[in-house]
């Protein structure tokens, strides 16, 4: 029989909490670096573009990268394939979508998550050699995904729209205010306490 899903889950949970006190405190001053302008030379295919971002930012987009995998050589290579990302889709950005410099800062976090997502299902399928699911396998997983649902259905609304904008469309947590019109520290609280109960519940 497969692995349990919930324990994965529950650290997925861990790593995403962990990524919410990195915040744009911790970052170099944004007003004096025009990333909209950064982002449009990278779609137009100017490599110093990509290079500005990287020589600007690097050092606190690594940091948000290994405050979710926790291995300095992971994070590098999290951050290398991030900017190759943030390159190869740069003409996908539109101000609609929120700051420029939120965009990289989702594009690098993503990548972490799927990093972790990836090892922590290798390590699965090593430790329990399953080739493939099983009937009770899908059904295993179809009962822990309702459970997920049902936790998810449990928060208040505020913390739900919060969590699922943050960790399923992938939006940060300056773009999840602007979208909910409130203010910046109440939507990282409500991230916060939800990720909290949603843990407690899963457990």
């Amino acid at each position: 029989m497969g692995k349990p899903v919930l324990p994965f889950l529950l650290h997925l949970f861990d790593l995403a909490a962990s990524s919410v006190n990195v915040t744009e405190k911790n970052s170099p001053d944004p007003s004096d670096f025009d990333y909209e302008a950064a982002l449009l030379a990278c779609a137009r295919g100017e490599k110093f573009a990509l290079q500005a971002i990287y020589a600007r930012d690097s050092r606190w987009l690594f940091s948000v990268a290994y405050r979710i995998v926790k291995r300095r050589e992971l994070a590098e290579e999290v951050l290398h394939d991030a900017m190759v990302k943030v390159w190869n889709r740069s003409r996908l950005y539109s101000p609609a979508l929120g700051s420029a410099r939120g965009w990289v800062y989702t594009v690098v976090r993503n990548q972490a998550l799927n990093s972790v997502r990836k090892r922590l299902m290798e390590v699965s399928s090593e430790e329990y050699d399953v080739p493939e699911l099983s009937t009770n396998d899908n059904q295993e997983l179809a009962q822990e995904a309702e459970k997920l649902s049902a936790c998810l259905g449990k928060l208040d609304e505020t913390k739900r729209n919060a969590i699922v904008l943050a960790f399923v469309d992938g939006y940060t947590h300056e773009q999840i205010a602007q979208r909910l019109n409130s203010p910046l520290g109440s939507v990282k609280s409500w991230i916060r306490r939800g990720l909290l109960k949603l843990k407690e519940c899963l457990s």
